[in-house]
């Protein structure tokens, strides 16, 4: 196995560790709310943060795609 395949392997499988947590996460923070009866209003606000925080990792993980593409990084 060359360098460059085990750096592939090494990004891929980080990256779906993250969305692993990434799902976790949102396992338990959906136990939380309806274990202690959240009103809709803080459920809406609690899962906007996740969402843009999940949609900040998918961004980071886009651009740095297009700029290792167009030979920026």
């Amino acid at each position: 196995m060359s360098l460059e395949q085990i750096e592939l392997l090494e990004s891929l499988g980080l990256k779906l560790f993250f969305v692993a947590i990434f799902l976790l996460i949102g396992l338990a923070i959906q136990d939380v709310l309806k274990r202690g009866k959240v009103p809709k209003f803080g459920r809406y606000i609690v899962w906007a943060v996740l969402f843009l925080g999940c949609a900040g990792f998918l961004a980071k993980g886009v651009i740095e795609a297009v700029w290792e593409g167009g030979g920026v990084g």
